[in-house]
């Protein structure tokens, strides 16, 4: 064995405990004693580059406590490695800031403005601006300026109306007025259409590990099941509700129908002795303000249960104060999150099996009747509605009662 091949086995043996300082100072130390031509025979037997052999020859010669202190636990001299990004291009921060702003300040030619901003795309855009940089390093660069992925949120209700908190004042007095005279007072709404079928729904649900449930690809409606439209009713004083989950379209007809079966099925035993119905409801919709079906069929109903029929609807733009929302409906999402669809029956099920902790209860029920679309109501018809609308917004105050008593 030479002394090449000594050498090389004397590093192996000693590289492991060995730190970067110490490594390019044994090198070094072997390349010397073996003379001319040391230093390139140690960096092929060892693979360290020449400089760094140079670098510890340097050491070797400077003995200075500054330039060789083991005890230090330092392997570099003072401003040694590779420099900071920052340090090299500190305009980087202000670059990847300008190109991540919600208002771009940027060249509005950019193509990332028309792009999604991803750590790879914004690595290419800022290469193009002169800074050689991986997409990881950008994510880091993001994390220091305060940034992280953010999901959109629903906080923007729009032009608010002016007499916005008065209606809403209005509401909560005739509420609790009819509470504290025993008469129902029920919050409607549709809530969101449904795909009925092998469909994926948001949420995740237990499952067998590796093993979740298959669903089709796209979201094509499926021409023999279709869509579920339910539209629910929430009792306000018993925490109770009733659902109507129709197979046909979302109409007036439909809304009020779902009314007149929760009164049938639930009402008219928790209220024997009411003398009004109040009804809270969006603006829009098949139970919208404007819509005159809405009102006919409203007139229909009040003429079968033989009292009025108060109802006050939300200003536009605060659906999600109707207490059937975050009451209700919420519960319902929660507990058929991540499962499939897969048919009207489930649908039912699903919904009457929704319960919380404050004890709400739920019936459900499969319509299949078939309400068309398009039905206009004359202006005689209309007129002949026994409607008496409030002083304060009547579009949205109104009371329909009985043509005859």
């Amino acid at each position: 064995m030479n002394n090449i091949e000594l050498a090389k086995h004397r590093f192996e043996m000693l590289s492991w405990a060995l730190d970067e300082k110490l490594k390019r100072l044994v090198v070094a130390a072997e390349a010397k004693t073996l003379g001319r031509g040391g230093i390139t025979q140690m960096a092929k037997a060892t693979g360290m580059a020449r400089i760094t052999i140079h670098s510890g020859l340097k050491e070797l010669e400077d003995k200075s406590p500054e330039s060789v202190d083991l005890l230090s636990g330092k392997t570099r001299r003072a401003g040694g490695g590779r420099k900071k990004l920052l340090e090299i291009a500190p305009a980087i921060l202000e670059d990847l800031k300008k190109l991540v702003e919600p208002t771009t300040r940027g060249d509005p030619e950019s193509p990332l403005l028309w792009t999604c901003k991803s750590l790879r795309n914004l690595a290419t855009e800022l290469t193009t601006m002169g800074h050689k940089v991986s997409h990881s390093t950008v994510g880091l660069l993001l994390e220091k300026l305060g940034y992280s992925l953010q999901a959109n949120r629903k906080t923007l209700e729009g032009s608010s109306n002016p007499d916005r908190n008065e209606q809403f004042e209005l509401i909560n007095k005739k509420v609790k007025d009819a509470l504290s005279a025993s008469n129902p007072v029920i919050s409607v709404d549709t809530k969101k259409k449904e795909l009925v079928g092998q469909y994926k729904n948001s949420g995740k649900t237990y499952r067998p590990k590796g093993a979740p449930e298959e669903v089709k690809v796209y979201d094509f409606v499926d021409e023999e099941l279709g869509r579920a439209n339910p539209y629910g009713v929430y009792d306000v004083a018993n925490n109770v509700g009733w659902v109507s989950v129709g197979t046909d379209h979302d109409t007036s007809s439909f809304a009020v129908d779902t009314i007149r079966k929760w009164w049938y099925s639930m009402g008219e035993e928790m209220y024997p002795t009411a003398t009004e119905l109040m009804i809270t409801a969006d603006g829009g919709g098949s139970n919208g303000s404007r819509v005159r079906l809405w009102k006919k069929e409203l007139q229909k109903f009040s003429d079968e249960i033989g009292f009025p029929i108060k109802v006050s609807h939300f200003p536009p733009g605060t659906s999600k104060w109707n207490k059937i929302e975050h009451k209700m409906f919420c519960h319902i999402s929660m507990n058929w999150r991540g499962r499939p669809l897969v048919s009207h029956e489930i649908i039912v099920n699903l919904i009457a099996n929704t319960t919380t902790k404050t004890g709400l209860k739920i019936q459900a029920a499969l319509n299949n009747n078939i309400y068309p679309t398009g039905i206009k109501v004359s202006d005689e018809e209309f007129n002949s509605i026994n409607i008496a609308r409030d002083e304060f917004h009547g579009e949205w105050n109104y009371v329909i009662s009985p043509k005859s008593p």
